[in-house]
């Protein structure tokens, strides 16, 4: 039932009025996330981007559902991109005890393997989601739409009458 949610969350997302570019920010600004432990402060840093920046909220979240479906499955890797970062450059062992014993940089729990992995890993990938979203987006818009609506499971779904009335709650919010 999930995936049917987040399938047509997906649609309507590809639908919509907002450019390939700002689906695409948001989904990848929502896979960081996604793929980190919730509660850290990089997440805060990430939610105010999202609603400074003129990209699809929407996409962020369904990226937020998506990439914490597997993310934990990533946790042994996470720690182990965490634990070469954290304890095997020696040259960023001064910058990791400074950051530790700065007043707000704890918040952050970056000294936590899985935290600090999983972040840096979050961060390699922005672009490729970035960009590989956008791809998606402009496939679907370009080709994939009109061949997706002559599904007959979508044209049962329309010809139902809680579609009727959905379309007609919808036109009163505006």
């Amino acid at each position: 039932m999930i995936f049917i949610k987040l399938f047509s969350k997906l649609i309507k997302i590809l639908k919509s009025g907002d450019s390939p570019s700002q689906i695409a920010w948001g989904f990848a600004l929502g896979s960081i996330p996604g793929l980190t432990p919730l509660f850290c402060l990089h997440n805060a840093a990430v939610l105010f981007l999202l609603l400074v920046l003129n990209v699809n909220f929407g996409a962020a979240l369904l990226a937020l559902a998506v990439f914490s479906l597997f993310a934990w499955l990533l946790d042994p890797m996470f720690h182990a991109v965490g634990y070469w970062a954290l304890a095997q450059i020696p040259a960023l062992q001064p910058l990791w005890t400074s950051l530790y014993n700065a007043p707000v940089a704890p918040l952050t729990r970056f000294n936590n393997t899985v935290v600090m992995g999983s972040f840096l890993v979050s961060l390699v990938l922005l672009l490729p989601v970035f960009f590989l979203f956008r791809a998606l987006v402009l496939k679907y818009r370009n080709s994939w739409d009109d061949k997706i609506e002559k599904w007959k499971i979508v044209k049962a779904v329309k010809a139902s009458k809680f579609y009727d009335l959905y379309m007609k709650v919808k036109g009163l919010e505006g």
